[in-house]
Parts: C-alpha cells; structure tokens; sequence
C-alpha cells in the first residue's frame, strides 16, 4: 500500500528516472474556487515523497475580484489580466517564502516550483484552456526556475488539460486490495478512481464549491459556509435538484471538464427563475445536495465497485456535504485525506509539485485515459531563475 505522506512522514512517488536524486519541489495551486493559494514544500528521493511544509494565504479582496471578474467577458480585458497575473505572483512568491521559512530551507535549495496560475477561461473543446500568471516574474521574485502551464500541453494533443492529479492521487492513496475513489472538492469537484493493478481514471463530475460559496457570499456576505451550517439549516427541494441534474454536462461521458465557463451566475440565474419562492438557505442545501449527489451518482456510474471515498480540498470541510456524500453511497466508507495521511487543503498543491518534478524530468504528467490526450505528454514550460 503506497503511503501518503502528511508534513513529515514519506510516501511512494511514481518510478523516477535513475539519475534522480535527493530534490526539493514546491507546488503551488489557486483554484476556482479563489480562496487564495496553497503551497507545499516536497522533498523527493528515489520514489520516496515527502512533504514537509505547507501554508496558505488568502487572496486580497480586490484581486479576488479582479480573478472573478476575468471570468467572464468585458471591458479592456487584457489589461486587466495583465495586472491581476502580476499581483497574483506576489501572492504566490509571499507563499514561496513562507513554506522555505517553516521547512528551513533555502530558496537555492529548491529544484522548481510548478505554479498552476489561475484558470479564468477553460474550452477544450475550442482548443485552448487559459490560466492566468506571472512565472517570469515568480522566478524572478523567488530566484527559483518556475514551471507554468501545465494544462496547455495536453489540450494541444487533444485533450482536456483536466483533471492532472489522478497519476499523484495513484502514488498517494491506491490501495492493492479494493477500489479507492478520490474526489477533489474545490470551486469544481474531480473524480480520481483507482483501481488495483490498473491505470486511474479520472474526470471532473460537477460544480464542486463554486455555486455554494457564490450563493453564500450573496446573502450573508461571507466567503463560504462554514461547515456547512447555514445549509443545512434549510431544505432540499427535490424538484429543482432533479432541474439541476437535467444540466447536459452530468450526462456527458468521460473525458469531460469544467469550470466557471459554465457553473457561473448565469448558471444559477437560469436554474433559479424557473423556481417558485425558495429561502435563501433552502438554496444552499438545494446545491449543497447537487454537490454531493452529482459526484454521488458519478461514482455509482462509473466506480460501482469503490470501498472508499477520499474526499479532499475545501469541500472536505464542509460537514454537512460530507455527511450528504455518506448518505448517498451507503457501504462505501467515506474520509477525509487526512485520514490517509495529507492534509485535505494540502492534495492538490502536492500534486502541482510532483508535476514540477515530472517535467523537470521529462516524465509525461497527463494520462491520456483521463484527459483524452492521443498520448502521454511532458507537461508544462520552464523559466528559469
């Protein structure tokens, strides 16, 4: 059984080439869900992988904003952009520094860092997926080679350039005797699904967090909801679930991907105004539920056979989707990462390093099973300190 390692305890990585030596990485993931940053410091020897610091820095309100705002189409665009990816690799180099100062290391003795950026366009059926980032500027801030773009690689050979982290959830939580599921509940929510002696599979399988936190932040003005009470104070209306779950994407056979180019405000518009009256927290438990049944019935489609859920990223917080998630798939033991060893906030940071590590190595990070790639692809573009 491959060992997944919290800060301090090591696990098995994929096989490295054999010149590979004793080398530090630090991945550092943005999602759409706009908290902020996490990153991760890895040490990685032989196919011994161990992360050893972590931390996390929240967006300023006004670049959230701007992250936000970039989502969708409008005025002076590239400008925009342009200044929005350059505050973003502040934050990113602000995290750099912190996980070199909690793990004791100097920036000199970091191999890379594999920096996600932060996606605000994703059309893979239109050939392109776009995260927004600064690496020149982040090598240059750091003093450490930087790997970006690593989902460009795979959409240019065909594929989604989503999910990337099957292959680590593989080395991290693959267990020889069952099937595990891994689900990634960030602003959207991916599938890992890996069983033994068999290559992962992986697909994204609805709208994670995204919905939740917008609907949230509009009535409350906070962020998010925190576990998942305010939620779960309110009511499921099956009959606007059962609207949601008609959306075509949930019928879409894998691969498949998505982001805020389709569960966005216009998204949640559309579904509501069909609708009656509903409280504002029978709408929080109403996509809470479509949260959880979505990656519910996903993995009864296509992973009948799983004996564990592993659910990570912010979604794993929230108590009240987790207890949704075991109500929808009984006889199927659902945790949290931490539980097997990584930090629910720490997954796909981790993930990103690894990625680092890979294209620093000429190792293919994407599966083509997953993504629909026509082969297996060396990820990412450097830039040099």
């Amino acid at each position: 059984m491959n060992k997944a390692g919290a800060e301090g305890q090591p696990i098995d990585s994929p096989t490295p080439p054999p010149h590979m030596g004793h080398e530090a990485y630090i991945g550092l993931m943005s999602g759409t869900s706009l908290d902020g940053v996490d990153g991760v410091l890895s040490r990685v020897e032989g196919r011994r992988w161990q992360t050893v610091s972590h931390a996390h820095h929240p967006f300023p309100p006004s670049l959230r904003q701007a992250l936000l705002d970039l989502n969708t189409p409008g005025p002076d665009e590239l400008h925009r952009a342009a200044l929005a990816s350059q505050a973003l690799a502040v934050v990113y180099a602000e995290v750099v520094q912190a996980v070199c100062e909690k793990a004791q290391v100097l920036p000199a003795e970091v191999r890379a860092i594999g920096a996600h950026g932060q996606t605000v366009r994703h059309r893979p059926e239109l050939g392109y997926t776009l995260q927004l980032n600064q690496p020149a500027l982040l090598a240059e801030l750091t003093g450490i080679d930087v790997v970006a773009d690593l989902r460009s690689r795979d959409v240019a050979a065909g594929g989604q350039g989503a999910p990337l982290v099957p292959a680590f959830h593989q080395a991290m939580f693959a267990q020889p005797g069952h099937t595990v599921v891994v689900l990634n509940i960030g602003g959207m929510a991916n599938l890992s699904i890996l069983r033994p002696g068999q290559g992962p599979l992986g697909f994204d399988c609805g709208p994670g967090n995204a919905l939740l936190d917008m609907w949230c932040h509009r009535h409350t003005g906070r962020a998010f909801d925190a576990n998942g009470t305010w939620g779960a104070g309110g009511q499921v209306h099956e009959s606007w679930l059962t609207s949601a779950l008609a959306d075509p994407f949930f019928a879409l056979p894998p691969p498949k991907s998505t982001g805020r180019d389709l569960f966005n405000a216009e998204w949640l518009e559309r579904w509501l105004a069909p609708h009656g009256v509903a409280t504002a927290e029978d709408v929080q438990a109403t996509l809470c539920e479509l949260t959880a049944r979505s990656a519910a019935q996903a993995v009864r489609a296509h992973a009948a056979d799983a004996a564990e859920l592993i659910v990570c990223g912010g979604g794993a917080l929230n108590g009240d989707l987790m207890q949704r998630l075991a109500r929808q798939l009984p006889g199927v033991h659902v945790c949290r990462s931490d539980e097997r060893g990584l930090e629910v906030m720490q997954v796909e940071a981790a993930a990103f390093a690894w990625l680092a590590w890979g294209h620093v190595h000429r190792v293919p990070g994407n599966l083509p099973a997953v993504t629909g790639a026509r082969g297996p692809r060396v990820l990412g573009a450097l830039y040099p300190a």
